[in-house]
């Protein structure tokens, strides 16, 4: 399935059952939400999350924007954290390298010193140095698309971010939980509990293709329907 699926019917959906369960839906569970319908394609090194979602003139905009963000984060705390300066550089570099592998590298080298130096601005700079280390060493549709990286990523929402309420880890966990059962409706389906050789596959479409499209476009009528059925909800 495209990421703008992934995107709008993995938000959408989350989003709406937080509504209708009682809980509060605030910018970080929101935020959480759109991550995580599209974290499982991590792991794919052509991607990184939105090479599938946006078009080349959008994602090289992003990329200026990143590079900003993080001159104006990091080089306004190189005074008290020089490594500060080190991070800007490498999100530069890594921004615009044309390598995969020096990409890989050059991320990976990022998410360690988030993880590592930046736990004094915790729960964010662990959690976004963890999956920056992570879809540097997964392959494509392997540990990522599985049981296992639905807990792992829950257990790091609600681990760092449950002093907040559980909006952000429980609209974490239900967007990539859809991500998955979303790519299962493809015909390659998703290996979910591996070793095991069992396939979670309904074969309903093939991505890319026009009758991949209507269902594409067919999930993000429901999710449009169910998300004004909740914001009608919360004025009953």
């Amino acid at each position: 399935m495209m990421g703008r699926a992934h995107l709008i019917i993995g938000t959408g959906i989350s989003l709406s059952v937080l509504a209708l369960t009682g809980h509060e839906i605030t910018f970080a569970a929101a935020a959480v939400a759109a991550v995580g319908s599209l974290l499982p394609d991590i792991d794919e090194p052509n991607s990184l999350l939105l090479t599938r979602t946006l078009s080349g003139r959008m994602l090289r905009v992003l990329q200026v924007l990143m590079v900003a963000a993080a001159g104006w984060v990091l080089f306004a705390e190189a005074v008290s954290a020089p490594w500060n300066l080190v991070l800007a550089i490498l999100i530069v570099a890594a921004s615009f390298m044309p390598s995969r592998t020096m990409r890989k590298v050059i991320i990976f080298v990022i998410g360690a010193a988030i993880a590592w130096y930046g736990t004094s601005y915790a729960p964010w700079n662990y959690l976004a140095g963890c999956l920056l280390m992570i879809c540097t060493v997964v392959p494509h549709r392997g540990l990522t698309h599985t049981v296992y990286g639905i807990a792992a990523w829950t257990a790091l929402l609600f681990g760092t971010t449950q002093q907040y309420g559980a909006s952000i880890w429980l609209a974490g966990g239900i967007a990539y939980t859809l991500h998955l059962l979303l790519d299962s409706l493809t015909n390659n389906g998703i290996r979910p509990l591996p070793p095991l050789p069992w396939k979670l596959r309904f074969k309903l479409m093939s991505t890319g293709t026009k009758k991949g499209a209507r269902v594409e476009k067919l999930g993000i009528v429901l999710t449009l329907m169910l998300a004004i059925y909740a914001v009608l909800q919360s004025f009953i």
